[in-house]
C-alpha cells in the first residue's frame, strides 16, 4: 500500500521545483525578448514580442556548428573511454574484496573530492611535457576520463555487487573462463547500470569546460561551453544572445534528459536492490 503525499509535502515540492526550474525559465525568457526588453525595470516574466530570428543569427554568427561539433566529439569519446576502462575496475572492485582493494576503492573515491580547478595545472604541465598539447581534444578527453571515473566506478561497482556472484560461479563449473563468465553472463545482467552511468558522464563531458579552456587554444576545436565563454566581457550587454546561445547548448541536452529519465532512475536504483 502506497502512502501519498500531504498538501504540505506536495506544496514544499512545488516549491522546491519552482526555484530550481526559474534559471532554466529565465534563460529561455531572456532568450526571446529584445536588448531593450532584457534590461525593462520592473523586468517582464513573459517577453511582449517574440524576436526568434535571434536564434539564426548567434547560430551562424558564433559557429555554433562547430562548437556543438567539438562538445560532441569530446563527450562521446570521454564516454567511450569512462566506460571501457571503468567497467573492468568497477567489476574487480565488486567482486573482488581484499585490504588492496579496499585501499584502491578509497583512491578512487578520493579522487572524486578533487575540483578540476586545482588539477589543471599539474595535469597541462604533464600533457606539455608528453606533447599531447598538440592533440588537444584527445588531451581533454584523457583529463577528463580521469575526473569523471571515479563517478562511473561507484554506480557501476554497485550494479555489479547486486548480481548474484552464483551465476557466475555456475557458469565457471559449465566450462566458461573468468572472462567468459563476465562477457556471457555478468556484463548483459549490467548493461542498464552501465549505459545509464555511461549516458551521466556523456552529460557531464558535453559541458565540459575547464580543462577545455585550458588545453584547447585553436577556436575551431573548442567546445561549445568555451565558445559561450566568449561572450563575457566588461562590457557584455548582449545578454539575449547570450541566452540564445545557451538555449542552442543545453536543449538537446535537456531534451535527452527527459525522454531518458525513467530509464535513468531505474538503471541508478539497480544496484540498491539485491
Amino acid at each position: 500500500m502506497t502512502r501519498r503525499p500531504t498538501p504540505l509535502l506536495l506544496a514544499a515540492a512545488v516549491l522546491l521545483s519552482a526555484i530550481y526550474l526559474f534559471p532554466l525559465y529565465w534563460m529561455y525568457v531572456t532568450s526571446l525578448k529584445s536588448g531593450s526588453e532584457v534590461f525593462a525595470y520592473p523586468p517582464t516574466f513573459l517577453p511582449e514580442s517574440l524576436d526568434f530570428h535571434i536564434f539564426a543569427e548567434v547560430w551562424q554568427t558564433r559557429d555554433m556548428a562547430s562548437f556543438l561539433w567539438n562538445s560532441l566529439v569530446i563527450a562521446s569519446g570521454s564516454m567511450a573511454m569512462v566506460a571501457v576502462l571503468g567497467t573492468g575496475c568497477s567489476y574487480v572492485l565488486a567482486r573482488y574484496r581484499n585490504i588492496w582493494v579496499d585501499i584502491a576503492l578509497f583512491l578512487v573515491l578520493m579522487l572524486q573530492v578533487l575540483p578540476a580547478s586545482l588539477m589543471i595545472t599539474p595535469i597541462f604541465v604533464g600533457f606539455s611535457a608528453l606533447g599531447l598539447l598538440e592533440y588537444p581534444r584527445f588531451a581533454v578527453m584523457i583529463a577528463f576520463t580521469a575526473k569523471a571515473m571515479p563517478f562511473f566506478v561507484i554506480l557501476v561497482r554497485a550494479t555489479f555487487m547486486s548480481i548474484p556472484g552464483e551465476l557466475e560461479e555456475a557458469a565457471l563449473v559449465d566450462g566458461n573462463s573468468r572472462i567468459g563468465a563476465f562477457g556471457l553472463i555478468v556484463l548483459p545482467l549490467a548493461r542498464n547500470g552501465i549505459l545509464v552511468s555511461a549516458i551521466l558522464i556523456f552529460m557531464q563531458a558535453f559541458g565540459e569546460f575547464v580543462y577545455s579552456k585550458s588545453m584547447i587554444q585553436d577556436v575551431t576545436l573548442q567546445p561549445a561551453s568555451v565558445g559561450l565563454n566568449g561572450f563575457m566581457g566588461p562590457n557584455t550587454v548582449e545578454w539575449n544572445k547570450i541566452m540564445a546561445y545557451a538555449t542552442i547548448y543545453v536543449t538537446p541536452i535537456l531534451a535527452a534528459f527527459v525522454l531518458l529519465q525513467q530509464r535513468i532512475v531505474s538503471g541508478l536504483t539497480s544496484g540498491a536492490l539485491k
